[in-house]
Order: C-alpha cells, then structure tokens, then sequence
C-alpha cells in the first residue's frame, strides 16, 4: 500500500476528504517523527510501539575494496508491533 492508498482508505473510512486525511496522516507522521527525535517512545496500544534503538559500533567490509572496515554507532529507529496487530495478521 502506497502513502495516496493509504490516505484514501483513511478517507473512506473516516468520511473525511482526502485533503483533511492527508494532512492527519502528515501531521501524524511529523508528531511520531519529532518524538522520536527527542529520544521518546511513541506508544500506540493495540497497534504497536515506535523507539530508537542504539546499533553498537561493528567491524565491516567494503564491498567494492574487500578490506575491513569500522561501521560507526548509530541510533535506528524501530517499530514492534502490538499484540492485537499481530494477532490480526496471523
């Protein structure tokens, strides 16, 4: 499902018009978006969780020269899914 997929079923659903559903997704988005950047964790019940997860520094290879190489620590985000959703994909 595309993001303009997604904003139509949310109109649909929601009787609102795709403009307004555009903007809740975006604003939703952006909301999810800048929580995460402050470091929080955005919990959704039912649905799932959104978190930052730290990746430790890790020894690589270039694949292009085969030599070793240091990847740097970064911070990625993650999403877990709740019980609900996974009970409803089952």
């Amino acid at each position: 499902m595309t993001k303009a997929e997604l904003i139509t079923a949310v109109a649909e659903r929601s009787e609102l018009s795709k403009k307004d559903s555009e903007k809740a997704l975006a604003a939703m988005i952006d909301a999810i978006t800048d929580a995460l950047k402050a470091g929080e964790k955005v919990s959704l019940v039912g649905f799932g969780t959104f978190e930052i997860r730290p990746r430790k520094e890790r020894n690589g290879i270039n694949p292009i020269t085969k030599q070793p190489m240091k990847i740097a620590a970064s911070k990625v985000p993650a999403f877990s899914a709740g019980k609900a959703l996974r009970d409803a994909v089952k």
